[in-house]
């Protein structure tokens, strides 16, 4: 297997290959979406343990939208059963996406404790358990840090985990080893990944905008704050589905796909 450098331009190709697949079939992605929140949002609710356990089925949750995605790229419809294809692809990758998902719980809930040792566990409790978050909180000073330290560290561990479940389940790779290879085939790709990011975070910023002055049209602000929360649950459900691309593109399996694949290859160690 090999990484393949795309040329930055190829992050607003994974966004609009999302969108033209999500429309494609519109019924079955926004479905499964909706199940995997549900099934994440389910796995919350098991006593002292939920959300750790949620964290833990993500990164299988996650391929489970991928491989919808690669079956609605070919014009097929993905039945529900897809979502679990990570435990579904025998024992030895069954474990290792375990692993990967345990790995994943581990390094969070290791990011949400160095936040909580800055600002005593308000942004993690708020985060992981939830409540009602209040104007004092927010304009505290160290609630503001552990909330901005929070994100820089999610960044590194977003790249490490970006395509590893996609690695361990369909090549094999051990959690570990995808880990290093998702992230290096992320550094690489940093210019496409950051147009894929600003793209999305475009999409989003006009559907507000139309969202909006379709509500001012109407006389009525308060349609915009009651439409924009389906619009956005859209829009996530078609990021989910564009993540399939970033995946496809970055990795070459052999010489018959690389002659297919446009950009420079880098065998991985």
């Amino acid at each position: 297997m090999k990484l393949n450098i795309v040329p930055a331009r190829t992050g607003l190709t994974w966004v609009k290959l999302g969108i033209k697949t999500f429309f494609g079939q519109p019924l079955a992605m926004s479905g499964l979406f909706f199940m995997f929140m549900a099934v994440l949002s389910l796995a919350t609710l098991v006593p002292f343990v939920g959300s750790a356990l949620a964290l833990a089925l993500l990164p299988a949750a996650t391929l489970g939208l991928m491989a919808a995605t690669e079956e609605a790229s070919k014009g097929k419809f993905p039945m529900p059963s897809i979502l679990i294809s990570a435990f579904r692809a025998g024992q030895q990758r069954k474990q290792a996406m375990m692993v990967l998902g345990g790995l994943y719980a581990a390094g969070f809930l290791i990011m949400m404790g160095i936040s909580a040792l800055i600002d005593g566990g308000q942004f993690a409790k708020l985060y992981l358990v939830g409540g009602k978050i209040t104007e004092d909180m927010v304009m505290r000073g160290d609630f503001q840090i552990a909330m901005w330290v929070t994100l820089a560290l999610y960044l590194p561990l977003s790249l490490l985990f970006w395509h590893a479940p996609a690695l361990v389940h369909w090549h094999g790779i051990s959690p570990v080893k995808s880990l290093f290879f998702s992230f290096m085939a992320c550094y690489k790709n940093m210019g496409a990944l950051t147009v894929f990011g600003l793209a999305w975070m475009g999409v989003f910023v006009v559907a507000a905008i139309v969202v909006s002055i379709i509500a001012a049209a109407l006389g009525n602000p308060a349609v915009a704050a009651l439409a924009m929360f389906p619009v956005a649950l859209v829009i996530v459900a078609m990021f989910f589905t564009s993540i399939y691309f970033t995946f496809r593109d970055s990795f070459v399996v052999d010489a018959a796909d690389d002659a297919e694949t446009p950009g420079e290859q880098n065998p991985l160690p």
